[in-house]
């Protein structure tokens, strides 16, 4: 038998009420509110947001404030900045690609409610997984929707809900946002 967090990371629907669910969305929330009185040339800042995010890569940077619901089940590469006032709500994975740009004030959603609205009174969910590439740059503002992957070396425009999946090597932006067109995808 699954765990409710197991439920979680596979894509099931699971219980949000559950006690080690609740456990850890108080312990992020509370490293969360720790970093909103910190910058990242803090002396406390690296020891606190790996304690959030374990693994992180020590060229990796997310600017505070940043908000999220669990921490762990977020995965950054080599070289990932994320600007400030991000929110990643992370009930599925997050998996951003080394060296993308994640711009100010952008929301990554994996949390996808039941679509029966008597279903959706209850305390039950999916994690959707969402994948940012390699080498990506997504401007302030974008919103990326639950279970969406986009590809390697794009640009979402600022302002931009992703609700789909956008191919690597493209150029995306608007609402919904559609590709307008394919980068060259060379690399320096």
């Amino acid at each position: 038998m699954k765990t409710e967090f197991e439920k979680m990371r596979s894509r099931e629907l699971y219980d949000f009420s559950d006690p080690d669910i609740e456990a850890s969305l108080i312990h992020a929330k509370k490293i969360c509110a720790r970093l909103q009185t910190m910058t990242i040339y803090d002396e406390d800042y690296r020891k606190t947001i790996e304690e959030l995010i374990p693994g992180l890569p020590a060229s990796a940077t997310v600017c505070p404030p940043f908000h999220c619901d669990h921490g762990h089940g977020i995965e950054l590469g080599e070289g990932v900045f994320v600007n400030s006032n991000c929110t990643f709500l992370n009930a599925g994975q997050i998996r951003i690609g080394r060296h993308t740009l994640i711009g100010p004030n952008c929301q990554i959603y994996t949390p996808q409610h039941p679509l029966d609205p008597v279903d959706r009174r209850k305390p039950q969910e999916y994690g959707l997984p969402v994948t940012i590439g390699e080498d990506c740059w997504l401007g302030g503002g974008v919103i990326v929707c639950p279970g969406v992957t986009i590809g390697d070396r794009c640009i979402i425009g600022a302002g931009s809900v992703v609700c789909r999946d956008i191919p690597s090597d493209s150029l995306a932006a608007g609402n919904p946002a559609t590709v307008k067109r394919k980068l060259n995808g060379t690399q320096e």
